[in-house]
Protein backbone atom coordinates (compact mmCIF):
# COMPACT_ATOMS: atom_id res chain seq x y z
CA UNK A 1 0.00 0.00 0.00
CA UNK A 2 1.28 3.45 -0.95
CA UNK A 3 -0.27 6.26 1.07
CA UNK A 4 -0.07 9.99 1.65
CA UNK A 5 -2.34 12.10 3.80
CA UNK A 6 -5.19 12.13 1.29
CA UNK A 7 -4.64 9.37 -1.28
CA UNK A 8 -4.21 5.64 -0.61
CA UNK A 9 -2.98 3.53 -3.55
CA UNK A 10 -3.30 -0.20 -2.93
CA UNK A 11 -0.10 -2.12 -3.69
CA UNK A 12 -0.99 -5.81 -3.48
CA UNK A 13 -0.13 -8.86 -5.63
CA UNK A 14 -3.77 -9.93 -5.95
CA UNK A 15 -4.73 -6.43 -7.09
CA UNK A 16 -1.90 -6.36 -9.66
CA UNK A 17 -3.00 -9.73 -11.06
CA UNK A 18 -6.69 -8.83 -11.18
CA UNK A 19 -6.15 -5.41 -12.74
CA UNK A 20 -4.27 -7.23 -15.50
CA UNK A 21 -7.34 -9.40 -16.03
CA UNK A 22 -9.56 -6.31 -16.15
CA UNK A 23 -7.34 -4.51 -18.66
CA UNK A 24 -7.24 -7.43 -21.11
CA UNK A 25 -9.77 -6.77 -23.88
CA UNK A 26 -10.25 -10.53 -24.29
CA UNK A 27 -11.46 -11.06 -20.71
CA UNK A 28 -15.00 -12.46 -20.65
CA UNK A 29 -17.78 -10.67 -18.75
CA UNK A 30 -17.91 -13.31 -16.01
CA UNK A 31 -14.13 -13.15 -15.52
CA UNK A 32 -14.29 -9.35 -15.47
CA UNK A 33 -16.95 -9.36 -12.77
CA UNK A 34 -15.08 -11.81 -10.58
CA UNK A 35 -11.78 -9.94 -10.84
CA UNK A 36 -13.46 -6.60 -10.10
CA UNK A 37 -15.26 -8.17 -7.16
CA UNK A 38 -12.01 -9.40 -5.63
CA UNK A 39 -10.40 -5.97 -5.93
CA UNK A 40 -13.55 -4.34 -4.52
CA UNK A 41 -13.18 -6.41 -1.35
CA UNK A 42 -9.63 -5.15 -0.86
CA UNK A 43 -10.67 -1.55 -1.55
CA UNK A 44 -13.50 -1.91 0.97
CA UNK A 45 -11.09 -3.26 3.57
CA UNK A 46 -8.82 -0.22 3.29
CA UNK A 47 -11.70 2.24 3.10
CA UNK A 48 -13.18 0.88 6.34
CA UNK A 49 -10.05 0.02 8.30
CA UNK A 50 -10.23 3.00 10.67
CA UNK A 51 -13.93 2.95 11.49
CA UNK A 52 -14.68 4.25 15.00
CA UNK A 53 -15.73 1.61 17.50
CA UNK A 54 -17.69 1.62 20.74
CA UNK A 55 -17.41 -1.02 23.43
CA UNK A 56 -20.29 -3.31 24.25
CA UNK A 57 -20.78 -5.97 26.91
CA UNK A 58 -21.45 -9.49 25.66
CA UNK A 59 -21.43 -12.98 27.10
CA UNK A 60 -19.67 -15.90 25.42
CA UNK A 61 -20.56 -19.51 26.24
CA UNK A 62 -17.73 -19.29 28.79
CA UNK A 63 -17.84 -15.85 30.40
CA UNK A 64 -18.71 -12.19 30.12
CA UNK A 65 -16.40 -10.06 28.00
CA UNK A 66 -16.11 -6.81 26.11
CA UNK A 67 -16.89 -6.62 22.38
CA UNK A 68 -17.11 -3.84 19.83
CA UNK A 69 -19.68 -2.29 17.52
CA UNK A 70 -19.15 0.18 14.69
CA UNK A 71 -19.79 3.64 16.07
CA UNK A 72 -20.92 5.49 12.95
CA UNK A 73 -23.53 5.15 10.24
CA UNK A 74 -22.18 4.28 6.80
CA UNK A 75 -23.75 5.42 3.55
CA UNK A 76 -22.58 4.05 0.20
CA UNK A 77 -23.25 6.23 -2.86
CA UNK A 78 -22.51 4.54 -6.19
CA UNK A 79 -22.31 6.81 -9.22
CA UNK A 80 -24.59 4.99 -11.65
CA UNK A 81 -24.24 2.73 -13.24
CA UNK A 82 -20.66 1.49 -13.03
CA UNK A 83 -20.44 2.34 -9.33
CA UNK A 84 -22.88 -0.45 -8.56
CA UNK A 85 -20.05 -2.92 -9.16
CA UNK A 86 -18.33 -1.79 -5.94
CA UNK A 87 -21.32 -1.70 -3.59
CA UNK A 88 -21.64 -5.37 -2.60
CA UNK A 89 -18.07 -5.57 -1.27
CA UNK A 90 -18.80 -2.74 1.18
CA UNK A 91 -22.21 -4.01 2.29
CA UNK A 92 -20.69 -7.46 2.85
CA UNK A 93 -18.43 -5.80 5.45
CA UNK A 94 -21.21 -3.58 6.84
CA UNK A 95 -24.60 -5.20 6.11
CA UNK A 96 -26.56 -2.36 7.73
CA UNK A 97 -24.96 0.33 5.55
CA UNK A 98 -27.45 2.53 3.74
CA UNK A 99 -27.18 2.80 -0.05
CA UNK A 100 -28.09 5.90 -2.04
CA UNK A 101 -27.71 6.48 -5.78
CA UNK A 102 -26.47 9.26 -8.02
CA UNK A 103 -27.13 8.95 -11.74
CA UNK A 104 -24.62 10.55 -14.10
CA UNK A 105 -23.44 9.90 -17.62
CA UNK A 106 -20.63 11.38 -19.65
CA UNK A 107 -21.54 13.59 -22.60
CA UNK A 108 -19.52 12.12 -25.45
CA UNK A 109 -18.95 15.53 -27.03
CA UNK A 110 -18.10 17.73 -24.04
CA UNK A 111 -16.74 14.88 -21.84
CA UNK A 112 -18.61 16.50 -18.95
CA UNK A 113 -20.96 14.66 -16.56
CA UNK A 114 -24.71 15.03 -16.96
CA UNK A 115 -26.86 14.44 -13.86
CA UNK A 116 -30.13 12.58 -14.31
CA UNK A 117 -31.06 10.93 -10.98
CA UNK A 118 -30.53 11.11 -7.22
CA UNK A 119 -31.96 9.15 -4.30
CA UNK A 120 -30.19 9.61 -0.97
CA UNK A 121 -30.88 8.24 2.52
CA UNK A 122 -31.18 10.57 5.51
CA UNK A 123 -28.37 11.17 7.97
CA UNK A 124 -25.56 12.23 5.65
CA UNK A 125 -24.48 14.92 8.10
CA UNK A 126 -23.33 12.38 10.69
CA UNK A 127 -22.48 9.35 8.53
CA UNK A 128 -19.31 8.20 6.82
CA UNK A 129 -20.21 8.60 3.14
CA UNK A 130 -18.43 6.36 0.63
CA UNK A 131 -18.74 7.54 -2.98
CA UNK A 132 -17.83 4.72 -5.35
CA UNK A 133 -17.04 4.76 -9.07
CA UNK A 134 -14.57 2.39 -10.78
CA UNK A 135 -12.94 5.07 -12.93
CA UNK A 136 -11.68 8.45 -11.76
CA UNK A 137 -10.81 10.03 -15.12
CA UNK A 138 -11.26 13.79 -15.51
CA UNK A 139 -12.78 13.92 -12.04
CA UNK A 140 -15.91 15.59 -13.40
CA UNK A 141 -18.40 13.04 -12.09
CA UNK A 142 -16.61 12.77 -8.76
CA UNK A 143 -16.52 16.56 -8.47
CA UNK A 144 -20.24 16.88 -9.20
CA UNK A 145 -21.09 14.04 -6.81
CA UNK A 146 -19.02 15.44 -3.93
CA UNK A 147 -20.37 18.97 -4.45
CA UNK A 148 -23.94 17.65 -4.47
CA UNK A 149 -23.42 15.52 -1.35
CA UNK A 150 -21.83 18.38 0.56
CA UNK A 151 -24.88 20.51 -0.25
CA UNK A 152 -27.01 17.71 1.21
CA UNK A 153 -25.01 17.89 4.44
CA UNK A 154 -22.35 15.20 4.00
CA UNK A 155 -19.20 16.03 5.94
CA UNK A 156 -17.15 12.83 6.12
CA UNK A 157 -16.68 11.73 2.48
CA UNK A 158 -14.37 9.10 1.03
CA UNK A 159 -14.04 8.41 -2.68
CA UNK A 160 -13.27 4.86 -3.81
CA UNK A 161 -12.12 4.04 -7.34
CA UNK A 162 -10.60 1.10 -9.14
CA UNK A 163 -8.35 3.05 -11.53
CA UNK A 164 -7.51 6.75 -11.39
CA UNK A 165 -5.93 9.18 -13.83
CA UNK A 166 -3.48 11.77 -12.49
CA UNK A 167 -5.75 14.53 -13.81
CA UNK A 168 -8.71 13.31 -11.78
CA UNK A 169 -6.68 12.76 -8.64
CA UNK A 170 -5.25 16.26 -8.86
CA UNK A 171 -8.64 17.85 -9.42
CA UNK A 172 -10.30 16.16 -6.45
CA UNK A 173 -7.30 16.48 -4.15
CA UNK A 174 -6.97 20.21 -4.72
CA UNK A 175 -10.68 21.08 -4.64
CA UNK A 176 -11.58 18.77 -1.73
CA UNK A 177 -8.61 18.43 0.64
CA UNK A 178 -10.94 16.92 3.25
CA UNK A 179 -11.94 13.98 0.99
CA UNK A 180 -9.92 10.77 1.29
CA UNK A 181 -9.32 8.85 -1.96
CA UNK A 182 -8.73 5.09 -2.06
CA UNK A 183 -7.73 3.61 -5.43
CA UNK A 184 -6.19 0.40 -6.73
CA UNK A 185 -4.09 1.99 -9.50
CA UNK A 186 -3.00 5.31 -10.93
CA UNK A 187 -2.57 5.16 -14.71
CA UNK A 188 -0.51 7.32 -17.08
CA UNK A 189 -2.90 9.96 -18.41
CA UNK A 190 -6.12 10.75 -20.25
CA UNK A 191 -6.31 10.55 -24.03
CA UNK A 192 -8.04 13.09 -26.28
CA UNK A 193 -11.39 11.38 -25.66
CA UNK A 194 -10.88 11.66 -21.87
CA UNK A 195 -10.43 7.91 -21.45
CA UNK A 196 -7.82 6.66 -19.01
CA UNK A 197 -4.63 5.28 -20.63
CA UNK A 198 -3.93 2.36 -20.53
CA UNK A 199 -7.18 1.93 -18.59
CA UNK A 200 -9.63 -0.87 -19.24
CA UNK A 201 -12.26 0.72 -21.47
CA UNK A 202 -15.76 1.47 -20.18
CA UNK A 203 -16.02 -0.29 -16.81
CA UNK A 204 -19.82 -0.22 -16.77
CA UNK A 205 -20.18 -1.70 -20.23
CA UNK A 206 -17.67 -4.43 -19.50
CA UNK A 207 -19.13 -5.28 -16.09
CA UNK A 208 -22.73 -5.42 -17.32
CA UNK A 209 -21.91 -7.03 -20.66
CA UNK A 210 -23.20 -4.17 -22.80
CA UNK A 211 -19.99 -3.32 -24.65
Amino acid sequence: MIQNKQVTIIDHPVVARDITILRDKNTRTDEFRMALGRIAIILAYFALRDLPLRQTAIETPITKTTGFEIDTDIVVIPILRAGLSLVDAITDFVPDAKVGHLGMYRDETTHKPVDYYSNLPPGLDTAMTLVVDPMLATGGSADDAITFLKKQGAKNIRFISLISAPEGLERISIKYPDVTIITAAVDEKLNDDAFIVPGLGDAGDRYFGTS
